[in-house]
Order: C-alpha cells, then sequence, then structure tokens
C-alpha cells in the first residue's frame, strides 16, 4: 500500500508541510526532513525549484530563486534524496511544474521518484485529462500517486471527474489566489470547503493555500482530512533556522 493511502486511513487530522528543495541552503533538503519527522509532521511536499512558478506567492517564488542561485536542480535533488527511506518513513510528495519534468525526461523522472522513495507528485500545470490521457499508466507502472488541486471556482462537473481520476488526496486550493499565508479564513472560505465536504468525494481532501498559524489550521481541518502549510513554514525557516522547527510544528498543532 501507498504510504500515502496508510496515512490517511490514520484515526487523526493531518499536517503536511511544503518546503523549497535547497533553500536556505542547498544541503538543507535532508536535515529539513529528519527535523519535520521529528517533530510529529505526518507528510511533506518537497518543493522543486522553477523559474516561474506561477502558482506561487512572493515567499515561496523567494525561496525558489534563491534554491536555483545555491545549485539546486532535479538531478541534485534526486541525489539529495538517495537513501532517504532509511532515515524517514512518512509520505514524500514532489511539488512542482512540467516543464522541468518533460526536460529531465518524464518515465526518467518517474523512474527516479520510484528508486529514492517518492509517494506522489503534485503538478499544477498538468491539467487533469491531458495525466488521464497520457500520463496515468507511465504512472502507474512506477506506483507514483499524482495529485489534483480544485479551487473554489471549479464546477462540480470537474470536481466529479477529478475525484474519479484521482488516487491519495485532493488539494483543496482555499482560495483562487496564488500562495501565501493568512491569519484567518473568512465565511467565503470556510462554505467552500464544507461545500466540498457535503459531496461525499471518495478522495480525501487537505486544504492548502493560506493557512499559517492555529487558526487557521483548525478552521481548515473541520471540514478535511487535514492542511498543508508552506509560505509560513519557509518564513519562519528563513528566520529561525533548520534546528527550531519543532517550534513551528508546535505553534500549528497547540
Amino acid at each position: 500500500m501507498n504510504r500515502i493511502d496508510k496515512k490517511f486511513k490514520e484515526n487523526k487530522k493531518l499536517l503536511s508541510i511544503y518546503f523549497s528543495a535547497g533553500h536556505p541552503k542547498l544541503e538543507d533538503t535532508v536535515p529539513i526532513l529528519k527535523k519535520l519527522q521529528e517533530s510529529g509532521v505526518d507528510m511533506v511536499e518537497i518543493g522543486m525549484p522553477f523559474s516561474d512558478p506561477l502558482a506561487d506567492g512572493p515567499t515561496i517564488q523567494e525561496s525558489s530563486t534563491q534554491a536555483l542561485h545555491n545549485g539546486m536542480n532535479t538531478e541534485k535533488l534526486f541525489s539529495q534524496l538517495e537513501g532517504i527511506r532509511k532515515e524517514i518513513d512518512i509520505p514524500l510528495i514532489l511539488m512542482g511544474y512540467f516543464n522541468p519534468i518533460m526536460q529531465f525526461g518524464i518515465e526518467n523522472f518517474c523512474r527516479r521518484c520510484q528508486l529514492v522513495g517518492i509517494d506522489g507528485l503534485i503538478i499544477p500545470d498538468l491539467p487533469v485529462d491531458v495525466y488521464q490521457e497520457e500520463y496515468k499508466t507511465l504512472f502507474e507502472k512506477y506506483k507514483i500517486y499524482n495529485m489534483f488541486l480544485i479551487t473554489p471556482q471549479t464546477s462540480e462537473k470537474r470536481i466529479r471527474y477529478i475525484d474519479k481520476v484521482s488516487n491519495g488526496f485532493i488539494y483543496l486550493v482555499s482560495s483562487a489566489s496564488v500562495t501565501g499565508a493568512k491569519n484567518t479564513f473568512g465565511k467565503a472560505q470556510t462554505d467552500y470547503f464544507h461545500r466540498i465536504r457535503q459531496m461525499n468525494l471518495k478522495t480525501p481532501t487537505m486544504v492548502g493555500f493560506g493557512i499559517s498559524n492555529a487558526v487557521t489550521y483548525q478552521s481548515a481541518i473541520k471540514e478535511s482530512k487535514g492542511a498543508i502549510i508552506g509560505s509560513a513554514f519557509i518564513k519562519f525557516l528563513k528566520n529561525k533556522g533548520v534546528k527550531h522547527i519543532p517550534e513551528f510544528i508546535q505553534s500549528i498543532r497547540k
């Protein structure tokens, strides 16, 4: 069974953390993973830095740019992750854009993911219908899940189709905007979370975009299986460093 499926069978609300590989320092990727697992995080999304991250807000864009300047690339990331399953047992997901994956070679990329123990991918600019028609068989060959995003503007018909195609989880984008931390969610967002829960999808959902503290985390998990934090964690990491990661996790789950 895929580690993501195992995690979602646990009787608890989940916390997933996103960070950009190679940031703040090039060799921070593995130490961050270790410290996150030690801190009780349920799942980690490792961002693959890209020069034109359209869906990302300024914090993640800045971390991605810095990572590229540090020398991070796809081959370097796979090298860093070699042997990671000797130390990390929580689900690991790579999140990034399709262009670098195509340049690397899609089958080669999936093969390397399987070799190092990656459980799934999130590729925001790969449409679900293109995935279904052209790549699903290949991903399944290497036992790699691919998670899709929905927004408040996604039609019910599209959501049902994504639910049919999906495995792992559906990434519930909290608002129709780029990533970035928010202090609270408004009624429109909480109504949207409730509406999706009422659809009784077969695939569990995780809320992302705008979750930055215990208040927004608790609001998100009322209507979903868990929540994903990116920008707020990256800011903390830049300011406090890897060794203080447990402080951040404790502040979210207090």
